[in-house]
C-alpha cells in the first residue's frame, strides 16, 4: 500500500525494509557484521538521513515503516521539525484478527531475500502505545485503494489515482 499511497500523494517513497535488506546483503557480501546493526536501528538511521535530504530539497516523502516504538516516532517528528516539514503520522491497523493473520501468512515478498516476520513474531512484537494525536486507519475489509483514498483525505490531498 505504501507505494500506491506515495504515488497518489506525489511523494518520494522510502521503505525501511528495502534499506535494511540492502544492509543485510552488504553483510553477506562483505561479512562485516552489519546484521546486528540492523537489529539496533541502522536501517532507520539511514532512512532518516535519506529523508532529511529529500525534505531539504522540498520533496514530499512517504516513509513506510512499522514504528512500534516511541523513540522511532519521536525521531521522525524531530526530523520533520528540523527540515521545516509537515509530518502526518499514520497508524494502519487491521481490527479483524483473522484477516490480519491471513494477510501476514499469505503475502508475497517483493524484496529479494527478505524474510518476512511470522504471525507469531508479529503478535509477540513489543508495541508502545502512541502518546500524541495521529491518524488511525483501519484496513479491515477495505481494499488498499480505498485506504489510500482515506489517507489522501486525511493529509488534505486528492488522490491522483482515483
Amino acid at each position: 500500500m505504501g507505494r500506491l499511497a506515495s504515488a497518489s500523494l506525489g511523494a518520494a517513497y522510502v521503505r525501511i525494509d528495502t534499506i535494511e535488506q540492502a544492509i543485510k546483503e552488504s553483510e553477506t557480501n562483505a561479512d562485516n557484521g552489519l546484521n546486528h546493526a540492523v537489529e539496533w536501528g541502522l536501517g532507520y538511521e539511514v532512512a532518516y538521513a535519506v529523508v532529511r535530504d529529500l525534505l531539504r530539497q522540498g520533496t514530499d516523502v512517504f516513509a513506510d515503516c512499522v514504528n512500534p516504538m516511541k523513540i522511532t516516532r519521536d525521531a521522525w517528528q524531530a526530523l520533520a521539525a528540523s527540515a521545516g516539514a509537515r509530518l502526518v503520522e499514520v497508524e494502519l491497523i487491521c481490527s479483524d484478527t483473522a484477516e490480519h493473520q491471513h494477510r501476514v501468512t499469505s503475502r508475497t515478498v517483493d524484496i529479494p531475500n527478505l524474510f518476512l516476520p511470522t504471525w507469531q513474531q508479529i503478535v509477540d512484537r513489543d508495541y508502545e502505545p502512541w502518546d500524541r494525536p495521529h491518524v488511525v486507519l483501519d484496513t479491515a475489509g477495505t481494499p488498499a485503494t480505498e485506504t489510500v483514498g482515506q489517507l489522501c483525505a486525511e493529509v488534505g490531498q486528492t488522490s491522483s489515482r482515483n
